[in-house]
Protein backbone atom coordinates (compact mmCIF):
# COMPACT_ATOMS: atom_id res chain seq x y z
CA UNK A 1 0.00 0.00 0.00
CA UNK A 2 2.99 2.07 0.73
CA UNK A 3 4.32 1.71 -2.71
CA UNK A 4 1.25 2.75 -4.33
CA UNK A 5 -0.26 -0.38 -5.04
CA UNK A 6 -4.05 -1.92 -4.45
CA UNK A 7 -3.43 -4.99 -2.68
CA UNK A 8 -6.26 -7.48 -2.48
CA UNK A 9 -5.96 -10.37 -0.05
CA UNK A 10 -7.83 -13.68 -0.09
CA UNK A 11 -8.68 -16.09 2.68
CA UNK A 12 -11.06 -18.06 4.41
CA UNK A 13 -13.64 -15.48 7.03
CA UNK A 14 -11.47 -15.81 10.06
CA UNK A 15 -8.47 -14.27 8.08
CA UNK A 16 -10.27 -12.11 6.75
CA UNK A 17 -11.77 -10.59 9.55
CA UNK A 18 -8.04 -10.64 11.42
CA UNK A 19 -6.71 -9.06 8.64
CA UNK A 20 -9.03 -6.22 8.26
CA UNK A 21 -8.94 -5.46 12.24
CA UNK A 22 -4.98 -5.48 11.59
CA UNK A 23 -4.52 -3.36 8.40
CA UNK A 24 -7.29 -0.98 8.09
CA UNK A 25 -8.78 -0.37 4.67
CA UNK A 26 -7.56 -3.73 2.64
CA UNK A 27 -9.70 -4.83 0.41
CA UNK A 28 -10.49 -8.92 0.75
CA UNK A 29 -12.19 -11.98 -0.96
CA UNK A 30 -13.20 -15.34 0.34
CA UNK A 31 -10.77 -17.91 -0.77
CA UNK A 32 -11.32 -21.47 1.15
CA UNK A 33 -8.42 -22.87 3.12
CA UNK A 34 -6.95 -26.62 2.31
CA UNK A 35 -7.99 -28.42 5.21
CA UNK A 36 -5.41 -30.55 5.52
CA UNK A 37 -5.99 -33.39 7.85
CA UNK A 38 -2.90 -34.10 10.19
CA UNK A 39 -2.08 -37.88 11.54
CA UNK A 40 -1.63 -37.73 15.71
CA UNK A 41 1.33 -40.05 14.54
CA UNK A 42 4.63 -39.72 13.03
CA UNK A 43 4.20 -43.14 11.24
CA UNK A 44 0.45 -42.04 9.81
CA UNK A 45 2.33 -38.89 8.52
CA UNK A 46 2.40 -40.08 4.74
CA UNK A 47 -0.46 -42.39 4.56
CA UNK A 48 -2.79 -39.66 5.65
CA UNK A 49 -1.41 -37.30 3.19
CA UNK A 50 -1.54 -40.17 0.19
CA UNK A 51 -5.69 -40.73 1.24
CA UNK A 52 -5.84 -36.93 1.06
CA UNK A 53 -3.82 -35.91 -2.15
CA UNK A 54 -6.63 -36.21 -4.74
CA UNK A 55 -8.73 -34.21 -3.08
CA UNK A 56 -5.75 -31.64 -2.50
CA UNK A 57 -4.87 -32.20 -5.71
CA UNK A 58 -8.32 -31.14 -6.65
CA UNK A 59 -8.58 -28.30 -4.66
CA UNK A 60 -5.33 -26.57 -6.20
CA UNK A 61 -6.95 -27.31 -9.52
CA UNK A 62 -10.29 -25.54 -8.77
CA UNK A 63 -8.30 -22.25 -6.56
CA UNK A 64 -6.39 -22.17 -10.14
CA UNK A 65 -9.59 -21.94 -12.02
CA UNK A 66 -10.84 -19.57 -9.12
CA UNK A 67 -7.54 -17.40 -9.59
CA UNK A 68 -8.24 -17.05 -13.67
CA UNK A 69 -11.43 -16.00 -12.82
CA UNK A 70 -10.62 -13.26 -10.05
CA UNK A 71 -7.85 -12.16 -12.76
CA UNK A 72 -10.68 -11.29 -14.97
CA UNK A 73 -12.61 -9.48 -12.95
CA UNK A 74 -10.27 -7.47 -10.85
CA UNK A 75 -7.44 -6.88 -13.55
CA UNK A 76 -4.90 -8.26 -11.11
CA UNK A 77 -1.34 -7.45 -11.86
CA UNK A 78 0.81 -9.34 -9.86
CA UNK A 79 0.20 -12.76 -7.48
CA UNK A 80 2.17 -13.34 -4.09
CA UNK A 81 1.11 -16.87 -3.12
CA UNK A 82 1.65 -17.78 0.52
CA UNK A 83 1.81 -21.83 0.17
CA UNK A 84 -1.17 -21.75 -2.34
CA UNK A 85 -0.11 -24.00 -5.30
CA UNK A 86 -2.73 -22.84 -7.71
CA UNK A 87 -2.30 -19.34 -7.16
CA UNK A 88 0.14 -19.18 -10.71
CA UNK A 89 -0.43 -17.42 -13.72
CA UNK A 90 1.09 -18.26 -17.07
CA UNK A 91 0.86 -14.24 -18.07
CA UNK A 92 0.83 -12.79 -14.77
CA UNK A 93 4.11 -12.80 -12.28
CA UNK A 94 3.06 -15.39 -9.53
CA UNK A 95 5.49 -15.60 -6.55
CA UNK A 96 5.30 -18.67 -4.44
CA UNK A 97 6.04 -17.74 -0.70
CA UNK A 98 7.33 -20.64 1.52
CA UNK A 99 9.99 -21.71 4.26
CA UNK A 100 9.57 -25.69 3.52
CA UNK A 101 11.38 -27.14 0.60
CA UNK A 102 12.45 -30.07 1.92
CA UNK A 103 9.33 -31.93 3.29
CA UNK A 104 9.87 -33.89 6.65
CA UNK A 105 7.60 -37.09 6.56
CA UNK A 106 9.58 -39.14 9.41
CA UNK A 107 9.44 -41.93 7.22
CA UNK A 108 13.23 -41.44 6.14
CA UNK A 109 15.34 -40.00 2.95
CA UNK A 110 13.21 -41.84 0.25
CA UNK A 111 9.96 -40.87 1.32
CA UNK A 112 11.35 -37.00 1.60
CA UNK A 113 12.76 -37.38 -1.51
CA UNK A 114 9.82 -38.60 -3.15
CA UNK A 115 7.58 -35.94 -1.80
CA UNK A 116 10.48 -32.91 -2.54
CA UNK A 117 10.10 -34.16 -6.45
CA UNK A 118 6.14 -33.65 -6.26
CA UNK A 119 6.66 -30.51 -4.15
CA UNK A 120 9.22 -28.39 -6.90
CA UNK A 121 6.74 -29.87 -9.64
CA UNK A 122 4.01 -27.35 -8.16
CA UNK A 123 6.58 -24.68 -7.12
CA UNK A 124 8.11 -24.46 -10.63
CA UNK A 125 4.59 -23.43 -11.69
CA UNK A 126 5.37 -19.98 -10.50
CA UNK A 127 7.42 -17.41 -12.37
CA UNK A 128 9.80 -17.41 -8.61
CA UNK A 129 9.75 -18.92 -5.52
CA UNK A 130 10.93 -16.33 -2.31
CA UNK A 131 12.22 -18.49 0.59
CA UNK A 132 11.65 -17.09 4.20
CA UNK A 133 15.17 -17.84 5.87
CA UNK A 134 18.47 -17.05 5.45
CA UNK A 135 20.45 -18.53 3.21
CA UNK A 136 23.72 -18.65 5.39
CA UNK A 137 24.68 -21.05 8.17
CA UNK A 138 22.95 -18.78 11.09
CA UNK A 139 19.63 -19.42 9.64
CA UNK A 140 15.89 -20.42 12.37
CA UNK A 141 14.37 -23.28 9.69
CA UNK A 142 17.66 -25.79 9.10
CA UNK A 143 17.05 -28.63 6.49
CA UNK A 144 13.49 -27.28 5.56
CA UNK A 145 14.80 -24.19 3.41
CA UNK A 146 18.13 -25.51 2.55
CA UNK A 147 17.96 -28.94 0.72
CA UNK A 148 20.91 -29.41 -1.71
CA UNK A 149 19.00 -28.65 -4.69
CA UNK A 150 16.37 -25.72 -5.39
CA UNK A 151 13.78 -24.76 -7.23
CA UNK A 152 13.71 -22.62 -10.79
CA UNK A 153 14.15 -18.93 -9.21
CA UNK A 154 14.57 -18.96 -5.88
CA UNK A 155 15.34 -16.36 -3.67
CA UNK A 156 16.11 -16.02 0.32
CA UNK A 157 13.78 -13.11 1.48
CA UNK A 158 15.05 -13.22 5.11
CA UNK A 159 12.83 -13.66 8.41
CA UNK A 160 8.81 -11.74 7.90
CA UNK A 161 7.15 -11.17 11.33
CA UNK A 162 4.03 -8.94 12.05
CA UNK A 163 6.31 -7.07 14.56
CA UNK A 164 9.10 -4.80 14.13
CA UNK A 165 12.04 -6.28 15.83
CA UNK A 166 12.39 -3.70 19.39
CA UNK A 167 14.18 -4.19 22.44
CA UNK A 168 11.66 -5.75 25.13
CA UNK A 169 9.57 -3.70 27.96
CA UNK A 170 9.79 -4.71 31.13
CA UNK A 171 8.64 -8.12 31.75
CA UNK A 172 5.78 -9.02 34.04
CA UNK A 173 3.43 -12.59 32.97
CA UNK A 174 3.79 -15.92 30.89
CA UNK A 175 2.42 -15.66 28.12
CA UNK A 176 0.37 -18.77 26.80
CA UNK A 177 -0.41 -18.25 23.20
CA UNK A 178 -2.08 -21.22 21.85
CA UNK A 179 -3.08 -21.68 18.05
CA UNK A 180 -3.55 -24.18 14.82
CA UNK A 181 -5.98 -26.51 13.51
CA UNK A 182 -8.42 -28.49 15.77
CA UNK A 183 -8.83 -30.99 17.45
CA UNK A 184 -5.23 -30.54 18.73
CA UNK A 185 -5.63 -26.72 19.60
CA UNK A 186 -8.48 -27.93 21.99
CA UNK A 187 -6.37 -30.71 23.77
CA UNK A 188 -3.22 -28.40 24.03
CA UNK A 189 -5.27 -25.70 25.75
CA UNK A 190 -7.07 -28.12 27.90
CA UNK A 191 -3.47 -29.40 29.49
CA UNK A 192 -1.97 -26.04 29.27
CA UNK A 193 -5.06 -24.66 31.50
CA UNK A 194 -4.93 -26.89 33.76
CA UNK A 195 -1.49 -27.44 34.18
CA UNK A 196 -1.18 -23.07 34.81
CA UNK A 197 -3.84 -23.39 37.30
CA UNK A 198 -1.29 -24.60 39.40
CA UNK A 199 1.29 -22.01 39.04
CA UNK A 200 0.84 -18.73 41.08
CA UNK A 201 2.64 -15.92 38.74
CA UNK A 202 1.15 -13.82 36.37
CA UNK A 203 -0.44 -15.56 33.49
CA UNK A 204 -1.97 -14.09 29.77
CA UNK A 205 -3.97 -16.96 28.47
CA UNK A 206 -4.98 -16.58 25.16
CA UNK A 207 -7.02 -19.39 23.49
CA UNK A 208 -6.15 -18.79 19.41
CA UNK A 209 -9.90 -19.29 18.71
CA UNK A 210 -13.39 -16.50 19.12
CA UNK A 211 -14.65 -20.17 19.15
CA UNK A 212 -13.45 -21.84 22.41
CA UNK A 213 -15.23 -21.77 25.53
CA UNK A 214 -14.80 -19.48 28.08
CA UNK A 215 -13.85 -21.11 31.50
CA UNK A 216 -16.33 -21.70 34.18
CA UNK A 217 -13.94 -20.00 36.56
CA UNK A 218 -10.88 -17.83 36.10
CA UNK A 219 -8.47 -16.96 38.81
CA UNK A 220 -6.82 -13.38 39.69
CA UNK A 221 -3.48 -14.53 38.49
CA UNK A 222 -4.95 -15.19 34.88
CA UNK A 223 -5.57 -12.53 32.11
CA UNK A 224 -7.51 -14.65 29.61
CA UNK A 225 -7.98 -13.82 26.18
CA UNK A 226 -9.77 -15.68 23.18
CA UNK A 227 -8.51 -13.59 20.30
CA UNK A 228 -6.05 -10.90 19.93
CA UNK A 229 -5.29 -8.52 17.02
CA UNK A 230 -2.01 -6.99 16.27
CA UNK A 231 -2.06 -4.28 18.24
CA UNK A 232 -3.38 -6.15 20.93
CA UNK A 233 -1.10 -8.99 20.96
CA UNK A 234 2.45 -6.49 20.49
CA UNK A 235 1.96 -5.22 24.51
CA UNK A 236 1.36 -8.78 25.44
CA UNK A 237 3.93 -10.16 23.71
CA UNK A 238 6.14 -7.75 24.96
CA UNK A 239 6.01 -7.81 28.47
CA UNK A 240 5.91 -11.41 28.80
CA UNK A 241 8.78 -13.08 30.53
CA UNK A 242 8.29 -16.53 28.84
CA UNK A 243 5.95 -17.70 26.05
CA UNK A 244 4.40 -21.26 25.87
CA UNK A 245 3.64 -21.94 21.98
CA UNK A 246 3.69 -24.46 18.95
CA UNK A 247 6.48 -24.28 17.08
CA UNK A 248 4.54 -22.93 14.21
CA UNK A 249 7.14 -21.39 11.55
CA UNK A 250 5.15 -17.77 11.80
CA UNK A 251 4.95 -17.70 15.22
CA UNK A 252 8.70 -18.77 15.79
CA UNK A 253 9.75 -15.44 13.58
CA UNK A 254 7.49 -13.57 15.83
CA UNK A 255 9.48 -14.67 19.02
CA UNK A 256 13.34 -14.40 17.24
CA UNK A 257 11.92 -10.59 16.18
CA UNK A 258 10.80 -9.78 19.82
CA UNK A 259 13.89 -11.87 21.05
CA UNK A 260 11.56 -13.69 23.50
CA UNK A 261 12.40 -17.00 24.93
CA UNK A 262 9.46 -19.75 24.52
CA UNK A 263 9.04 -23.09 25.77
CA UNK A 264 7.28 -25.04 22.29
CA UNK A 265 5.16 -27.37 21.56
CA UNK A 266 4.67 -28.77 18.52
CA UNK A 267 1.50 -30.09 17.15
CA UNK A 268 1.44 -33.90 17.02
CA UNK A 269 1.58 -35.55 13.78
CA UNK A 270 2.75 -32.27 12.25
CA UNK A 271 6.74 -33.45 11.04
CA UNK A 272 7.65 -29.48 9.85
CA UNK A 273 6.96 -28.39 13.85
CA UNK A 274 8.69 -31.22 15.41
CA UNK A 275 11.69 -30.97 13.25
CA UNK A 276 11.93 -27.28 13.84
CA UNK A 277 10.85 -27.50 17.60
CA UNK A 278 13.97 -30.35 17.94
CA UNK A 279 16.74 -28.40 15.58
CA UNK A 280 15.58 -25.32 17.57
CA UNK A 281 16.22 -26.75 20.78
CA UNK A 282 18.97 -28.60 19.34
CA UNK A 283 20.80 -25.36 18.48
CA UNK A 284 20.14 -23.70 22.12
CA UNK A 285 17.24 -20.96 20.54
CA UNK A 286 14.02 -22.64 21.85
CA UNK A 287 13.53 -25.46 24.83
CA UNK A 288 10.68 -28.42 22.88
CA UNK A 289 8.41 -30.20 25.41
CA UNK A 290 6.26 -32.69 23.64
CA UNK A 291 2.25 -32.21 23.76
CA UNK A 292 1.94 -36.16 25.84
CA UNK A 293 5.34 -34.89 28.34
CA UNK A 294 3.92 -31.60 29.74
CA UNK A 295 4.90 -30.77 33.32
CA UNK A 296 4.70 -26.99 33.32
CA UNK A 297 6.02 -27.22 36.68
CA UNK A 298 8.82 -29.20 36.12
CA UNK A 299 9.63 -27.57 32.39
CA UNK A 300 9.81 -23.96 34.11
CA UNK A 301 12.15 -24.87 36.51
CA UNK A 302 14.52 -26.90 33.24
CA UNK A 303 14.42 -24.19 31.48
CA UNK A 304 15.73 -21.46 33.91
CA UNK A 305 18.86 -23.35 33.11
CA UNK A 306 18.49 -23.69 29.30
CA UNK A 307 20.39 -20.83 27.03
CA UNK A 308 17.38 -19.34 24.74
CA UNK A 309 20.49 -17.71 22.61
CA UNK A 310 19.41 -15.09 20.54
CA UNK A 311 20.91 -14.81 16.75
CA UNK A 312 21.36 -11.84 15.91
CA UNK A 313 18.60 -11.47 12.76
CA UNK A 314 17.83 -8.03 13.28
CA UNK A 315 19.00 -7.38 9.33
CA UNK A 316 16.94 -10.80 7.81
CA UNK A 317 13.54 -8.74 9.02
CA UNK A 318 14.70 -5.88 6.06
CA UNK A 319 15.49 -8.43 3.67
CA UNK A 320 12.28 -8.94 1.99
CA UNK A 321 11.73 -5.08 1.43
CA UNK A 322 14.23 -4.94 -1.30
CA UNK A 323 13.21 -7.76 -3.12
CA UNK A 324 9.18 -6.67 -2.80
CA UNK A 325 10.09 -3.34 -3.52
CA UNK A 326 11.72 -4.62 -7.16
CA UNK A 327 9.11 -6.93 -8.11
CA UNK A 328 6.48 -4.31 -7.34
CA UNK A 329 8.91 -2.24 -9.72
CA UNK A 330 8.81 -5.23 -12.35
CA UNK A 331 4.67 -5.12 -13.06
CA UNK A 332 4.18 -1.73 -12.48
Amino acid sequence: MESGCHPVFAGNEWQQDYIKKSIGGIETIHLDGYQVRYATHPSMLLPALLKQMPALIQKVKDEHQWLNKIVLERRIDGILSDNRYGLHHAQIPSVLITHQLQIKTGLGRLSDSLLQRLHYRFINRFSACWVVDEPSEINLSGDLAHPASLPNCTTYIGLLSQFEPQESFFQKHLLVLLSGPEPQRSILSERLWKEVLQIQQPIVFVEGSSSAPTPFQIPEHITYRKLLTYSELLPVFNEASLVICRSGYSTLMDLVALKKPAIVIPTPGQTEQLYLAKHLHRTGVFFHVSQNDINLKKQLATARDFSFLQPDFKESFQRHRAVLSHWISTIN
